[in-house]
């Protein structure tokens, strides 16, 4: 009886032994990782390498990945332990700018701005991708006018006090 049944399904018996071994291959094969040779040259005939140029640090969040994630954690403490974790922009002191010198800012979207603690050309100037997604969250109705209206390339202009460069760019200055 087994070997008249074994006769009769012997081709897909075959088929799926060899299925099931290609399946098992499949899922239990390892990856080799890529071999990478380096030819190291002798420490003689090594070049020097150039002296590092010396800049001053950026203050401002986010320019690696060890900052992104201190300021989000400063973020989420603050947020969770109910304090204000920015109480200030910086680039705040001084006396405000006419923010609806910028196009697209009117006198509601500059309320709404210097309630966000934005009251200053270099503050915008200098926000990060971050902070203009936090601010997004803040604006209502406003949300990604920022980015649609190219604040910060706006900001920048009038920042360093490039009316002329900003005209060019931008067309005539509004609101001043």
């Amino acid at each position: 009886m087994m070997t008249l049944l074994a006769e009769n399904n012997l081709v897909p018996i075959l088929i799926v032994l060899v299925l099931g071994i290609a399946v098992a291959w499949w899922i239990f094969r390892r990856k080799a990782a890529p071999r990478v040779e380096t030819k190291v040259p002798p420490v003689e005939s090594r070049p020097e390498p150039a002296p590092l140029a010396r800049t001053a640090p950026d203050t401002r969040e986010g320019n690696g990945l060890i900052d992104e994630g201190a300021a989000a954690a400063t973020d989420v403490a603050g947020h969770f332990m109910g304090v204000e974790a920015h109480a200030e922009l910086p680039g705040a002191e001084g006396p405000p700018d006419n923010l609806q010198t910028m196009k697209g800012v009117g006198p509601k979207f500059a309320a709404l701005l210097n309630e966000n603690g934005i009251t200053r050309f270099e503050q915008i100037s200098r926000l990060s991708a971050g902070e203009i997604e936090v601010l997004d969250g803040k604006l209502g109705a406003f949300s990604g006018r920022i980015a649609r209206d190219r604040l910060v390339d706006q900001a920048h202009y009038l920042a360093r006090g490039d009316r002329d460069g900003f005209e060019a760019k931008f067309g005539k200055l509004g609101g001043a």
